[in-house]
């Protein structure tokens, strides 16, 4: 009868806790990307950054276009003023006054700076690309937290419902120990084992779901949004197990954003080159502007003038000696680019290595998940007969403990082989560039 009231409680609580799940936001790992990409702060600042390059991406501010500038400037006076003529004539005047004024539009185009200007276009072309490249490796880098931070949540949430079994077997002992005690078939000793098991089934059960809170809490970080936010995340870890190397490394080659800035910023040394062999070209550039003049006095042989019309002109200078700076310029841009490419080299090694030892570990997180699963039918069915046979009696509290804690910790390996393989299959497809929604 005690076991009946127990196994009827223990349902009682299993429907109110399902019932309180329901209420719950369910948070697919779909939702939570697309929640990230539209909130996280860093993705935000990317994109603002490369919304900068763009803006930065014109013919006017690689100084390829003329400048066009309209100017006016308007000078009065008032002077005690004396003049003394050839012929001996003095002319005298207090508070003089005098005026002038100046306006007009004036045009400067520099035509030829020794092909700078088309390698300043090409540059800021390949910062804005150098910009898309961040932001590409911002984005896969916070997709890659919020997964790995989503099944970890997973294996939490997994882990918490093998010890919420746990629990209600280990009350079901205690109760079976107590009325084995009020009938005088087992002795206090069982008892007390039985509720120290129970009380150490619970400190479990509190840590973890402490771990699972605040794994919570980090999640709703990652997606800028209240840390209170309440949800619950799915119950299954779905790996891709047809992950092949080679295919990885090929899309790495090609969009791996690490690599892709290595070699944008390789192009950029070698056009900061070309900016500086310039230098060893004419730089031309051509004038014109319309200007009105005109000027009042009170004294003197005129009273007042005025001119208005064109000016042009071209004006050109040549660089022929700067105590050898064009000289070592050239040749610091060139180790720059050497620098370079040598870095594109030491991130394709990089990434290679990289790739390959992920791709290891992934594939023997992959045998451990069929070890580990069959590990726990093995010791599922072990709890079974063990529970059975200590209900009647025929074996012993601490063999019946051991079948508990395989059964608990077999289920915890099998929930973290699961979250490792995933890890694994994250990493890969991050590092080839293909982690997506």
């Amino acid at each position: 009868m005690m076991n009946l009231k127990t196994i009827l409680r223990s349902l009682v609580l299993f429907f109110f806790c399902i019932l309180k799940m329901n209420a719950q936001e369910v948070l697919t790992i779909e939702d939570a990307v697309k929640i990230a990409l539209e909130n996280n702060y860093e993705i935000k600042i990317a994109a603002n950054n490369l919304n900068i390059d763009k803006a930065n991406l014109s013919t006017g501010n690689a100084g390829m276009l003329p400048k066009v500038a309209a100017t006016i400037a308007n000078n009065n006076a008032i002077q005690n003023s004396s003049q003394t003529k050839q012929d001996g004539t003095v002319t005298a005047l207090d508070n003089a006054k005098s005026r002038s004024i100046n306006y007009g539009l004036g045009l400067d185009w520099t035509i030829f700076d020794g092909f700078k200007m088309f390698a300043n276009l090409e540059k800021l072309r390949e910062l804005q690309k150098l910009g898309e490249s961040k932001l590409k490796l911002t984005i896969i880098t916070k997709i890659s937290d919020v997964n790995n931070t989503y099944f970890d949540l997973v294996q939490l949430q997994q882990q918490l419902a093998a010890l919420d079994t746990t629990i209600v077997i280990s009350k079901q002992r205690l109760a079976l120990a107590q009325n084995r005690f009020t009938i005088g078939k087992a002795s206090k000793l069982e008892v007390l084992n039985a509720q120290v098991d129970l009380n150490t089934d619970k400190v479990a059960l509190l840590r973890q779901k402490d771990l699972y809170a605040n794994t919570k809490i980090s999640l709703n970080q990652i997606l800028a949004r209240d840390p209170n936010s309440d949800y619950k995340v799915v119950d299954n870890i779905k790996v891709d197990a047809l992950l092949l190397l080679p295919e990885l490394k090929a899309l790495a080659e090609k969009q791996n954003p690490l690599l892709e800035a290595q070699i944008i910023n390789n192009r950029v040394s070698e056009l900061q080159l070309k900016q500086i062999k310039a230098a060893r070209y004419p730089i031309v550039a051509v004038n014109t502007g319309y200007n009105f003049t005109e000027s009042h006095s009170s004294i003197g042989f005129t009273s007042q003038t005025s001119a208005n019309g064109l000016n042009y002109g071209f004006k050109a200078s040549l660089n022929l000696f700067d105590g050898f700076s064009q000289n070592r310029n050239e040749k610091i841009a060139q180790i720059q680019i050497d620098n370079s490419k040598i870095a594109i080299e030491q991130q394709n090694l990089a990434l290679n290595s990289e790739l390959t030892t992920a791709y290891q570990t992934y594939l023997t997180n992959l045998e451990l998940i069929t070890i580990e699963e069959k590990n726990v039918a093995n010791a599922k069915q072990n709890l079974d007969i063990t529970l059975d046979k200590f209900h009647i009696g025929t074996i012993t509290t601490l063999e019946f403990r051991t079948a508990q804690l395989n059964y608990i910790n077999a289920k915890v390996r099998y929930s973290n082989a699961q979250f490792q393989a995933k890890l694994s299959e994250i990493s890969l497809k991050e590092m080839a560039g293909n982690l997506t929604l």
